[in-house]
């Protein structure tokens, strides 16, 4: 009898301590590590954040940065259970390497001007005013931040209108102010394009719609001119889980290319990932 007993307690304590172990874990929940370009802050967070509601337990915690700067990270060993990046190249580099799984697109972006208040400049005269001398052009760190490949790109449509020798003139002059290794750190709770052109450290910022529609906000005195179709390049943002990561991992990765997170990235001004 005393023995039953005895087996009986053992069995009590056991399933009290796996539930409190249980119980410890739901309350420790998942942590995700995400790194995420720059100019997804505002809109990726939004996305966690409804993300987080639907997964109980589930918090993620964001390193924001130049898309090609964290792909060094990640590839030197950092943890990064998603990589959210503003182009295909980079998420894709590192699924060849081994360090993360296929790579999807999740949104697309353009590019706009910023255009500080005493610069008189239209879509017509964009490429004149661009290459005027006396005119500072801002960009972002080519091969750090794509922002500032697609800048590139763009100054190759311009030599590409009939206009000899842009490109070098334009890459010669562009200031390049943001997004590389040695780029200050943005302003805290400010957008560091915005306060550059209003700084008059550039007249014209060549940088992506979704940053000038923050900056904007910001900075009404400031203008956004679209840069015109025919020079325009549509940035593709790739999508990868690292490998190793948990499975809330793929879970998040889903919830961004679903139709929840889809409306939240055109909320923020991104354009659909599409087919």
């Amino acid at each position: 009898m005393h023995g039953g007993l005895a087996v009986k307690a053992r069995l009590a304590a056991a399933v009290a301590l796996a539930a409190a172990g249980t119980m410890a874990q739901a309350q420790s929940g998942t942590e995700l590590q995400v790194f995420a370009a720059g100019s997804l802050r505002s809109a990726l967070t939004d996305v966690a954040q409804a993300f987080e509601r639907s997964e109980a337990g589930v918090r993620v915690r964001f390193t924001f940065g130049a898309s090609g700067l964290l792909k060094d990270r990640i590839a030197a060993g950092e943890r990064a259970d998603v990589f959210a990046s503003a182009n295909m190249e980079h998420p894709q580099a590192l699924a060849s390497a081994g360090r993360a799984g296929a790579v999807r697109r999740f949104a697309r972006n353009a590019m706009c001007v910023l255009v500080a208040p005493n610069v008189d400049v239209t879509p017509e005269t964009l490429i004149d005013r661009l290459l005027d001398p006396a005119i500072k052009v801002g960009t972002s760190t080519p091969k750090a931040d794509p922002s500032g490949d697609y800048a590139w790109q763009v100054f190759e449509r311009i030599e590409a209108q009939g206009r000899g020798g842009a490109f070098k003139q334009l890459t010669d002059k562009a200031l390049q102010l943001t997004g590389g290794p040695s780029s200050p750190p943005p302003p805290p709770g400010r957008n560091v394009y915005g306060e550059l052109v209003a700084q008059g450290r550039a007249d014209i910022f060549l940088t992506y719609c979704t940053n000038a529609v923050v900056a904007l906000a910001e900075r009404p005195e400031l203008r956004s001119i679209v840069v015109p179709e025919a020079l325009n390049v549509r940035a593709d943002y790739g999508l990868a889980v690292g490998r190793g990561a948990p499975p809330e991992a793929d879970r998040f990765a889903a919830f961004v290319v679903s139709s929840a997170g889809q409306a939240i990235l055109v909320r923020h001004g991104f354009l659909p990932a599409g087919p």
